[in-house]
């Protein structure tokens, strides 16, 4: 898989994890401890893209 590729399926990633996110803030029944799992996935996508974009 080309750089590109792979950072794009990263950039794919991250907006699916956006939506769940919104989507588990919407439903009451999200615990803090899922959302918290979900914000630090999206984190870590995020540093993997910043990473693979300096190169």
């Amino acid at each position: 898989m080309s750089t590109q590729a792979h950072l794009e399926a990263l950039k794919a990633k991250h907006q699916a994890l956006e939506a769940q996110l919104a989507d588990a803030i919407a439903h009451a029944s999200s615990s803090d401890q899922e959302l918290a799992a979900i914000k630090h996935q999206k984190l870590r996508l995020k540093d993997e893209i910043s990473q693979l974009q300096r190169r």
